[in-house]
C-alpha cells in the first residue's frame, strides 16, 4: 500500500456579473486608467452589487459549479472549509451557511482566516487531514467580498480589490507521482501597523465614531507592504524549489497571490521564469485575497497537465506568507468547463 497523499480533483469558480473598470472608478475617485495600470496592473474588477447577499453566496456558486463538473456525491464529502476575511457574519461561520445551502449531510464546516494566505494555509491543513487517513474528500473554498471593506474614496486602495470565489475538491490517492508534496510558511507579527482594518473587532467595536471616521475599511501602507511581499514570496518560493529539486526548467507554473502586477512580475524574475509560467488573472479580476489563487487555477485549468510541478505562493495581512508545492493530478483540458 502506497503513501496517502492529497490531490485536487476539480475546480469551480464564480465571479459576479458587475464589472467595475478603471473608467468608472475614475469618476468615483481622483485616479485614471494610466495611473492604476502603471502601479498595480489592474484594468477591471468584479463587484457583488446585489443587496442582502455576501461571501457565502459566491462560495456556494463556486462549490455548485465544482460539484456539477466533478459529479461527486455531496453526501461523500467529509468537510467543508471556507478561507475568507470577509465572513457573512461574526458568527456563525460562512462555511456553515454554505454547507446548509448545498445540503451536505455528512460533513462538518468551519472558516479559516489568514488574509490573502487563507487558501494557501487551508490547503496545507486539508492535505494533512487527508494524509491522516481520517478524511477522504474535503471541499475547500476561497471566497471574498472585498468590496464590503473597500473605501471608494481612497485612491490608493480602492483600485486594488475585487470580489469572487473558487472551490477545489481535495481527495486522497495512493498513486505515485502526483499530490501535495511540501510547504513553507512563516508569519511576521510586526506587520499589523501597515495593513489592517482599524475598527470592527474587539479592540475597537463599531460605534458612531468609528463609522463617522471611516475606520471600517482597509488601511494599507503600500510601499512597506510591497517590499515585504516581494521579498517574502520570492524567498519562500526559492526555499520550496531548492529543497525539492525544482528550477526554471522543471517548474511548470507558479501561481502567486494576485495582489499587484509589479509584485507578481518581481517574483517571476527572481525565479528566472518566463512570463508564460506565471499564472495571472489580476488585470480583469483584481486582488480577491483568499480567493485569488484558486480563481487563477480555475481560469487556467485547461493549461494544467497531470504531473506538472506547481508552486503556490501568497503574502497577506499580519505579514503571513508562504509557498506550497504540488504535482498536479489531472489533465485540466479534460475537466474544464467548455
Amino acid at each position: 500500500m502506497g503513501k496517502t497523499k492529497a490531490i485536487i480533483t476539480g475546480i469551480g469558480g464564480y465571479l459576479p456579473d458587475y464589472i467595475l473598470d478603471n473608467e468608472e472608478l475614475s469618476r468615483m475617485v481622483d485616479t485614471n486608467d494610466e495611473w492604476i495600470m502603471a502601479r498595480v496592473g489592474i484594468k477591471e474588477r468584479r463587484i457583488l452589487k446585489e443587496e442582502g447577499i455576501g461571501t457565502s453566496y459566491m462560495a456556494r456558486k463556486a462549490a455548485k459549479e465544482l460539484l456539477d463538473k466533478t459529479g461527486v456525491d455531496p453526501d461523500s464529502i467529509d468537510a467543508l472549509i471556507v478561507a475568507t476575511t470577509t465572513a457573512d457574519y461574526r458568527f456563525p461561520s460562512t462555511a456553515s451557511v454554505v454547507l446548509g445551502k448545498l445540503g451536505l449531510r455528512n460533513a462538518f464546516a468551519f472558516d479559516l482566516s489568514a488574509a490573502c494566505c487563507g487558501f494557501l494555509y487551508a490547503f496545507d491543513m486539508v492535505a494533512k487531514m487527508i494524509e491522516s487517513g481520517t478524511y477522504k474528500k474535503v471541499l475547500l473554498i476561497g471566497a471574498e467580498k472585498m468590496s464590503s471593506m473597500t473605501d471608494y474614496k481612497d485612491r490608493a486602495t480602492c483600485p486594488l480589490f475585487g470580489d469572487g470565489a473558487a472551490a477545489v475538491l481535495v481527495e486522497a490517492t495512493e498513486e505515485e507521482g502526483i499530490g501535495y508534496t511540501d510547504s513553507y510558511f512563516r508569519t511576521d507579527g510586526k506587520g499589523l501597523p501597515y495593513l489592517h482594518m482599524k475598527a470592527g473587532g474587539s479592540v475597537s467595536p463599531a460605534s458612531h465614531f468609528t463609522v463617522d471616521h471611516r475606520l471600517h475599511y482597509i488601511y494599507q501602507e503600500g510601499r512597506t507592504v510591497f517590499r515585504f511581499a516581494v521579498t517574502n514570496m520570492s524567498e519562500d518560493c526559492e526555499i520550496i524549489a531548492k529543497r525539492n529539486g525544482l528550477d526554471k526548467n522543471n517548474i511548470a507554473y507558479v501561481v502567486p497571490h494576485q495582489a499587484n502586477m509589479r509584485i507578481i512580475e518581481a517574483v517571476g524574475k527572481r525565479l528566472e521564469l518566463p512570463e508564460e509560467k506565471v499564472l495571472v488573472n489580476i488585470e480583469h479580476v483584481g486582488n480577491t485575497s483568499a480567493a485569488s489563487i484558486p480563481l487563477a487555477l480555475w481560469e487556467h485549468e485547461k493549461k494544467l497537465k497531470k504531473g506538472d510541478n506547481i508552486i503556490l505562493t501568497a503574502f497577506g495581512a499580519g505579514f503571513v506568507h508562504g509557498a506550497s508545492y504540488l504535482k498536479w493530478a489531472y489533465d485540466g483540458a479534460d475537466k474544464a468547463m467548455k
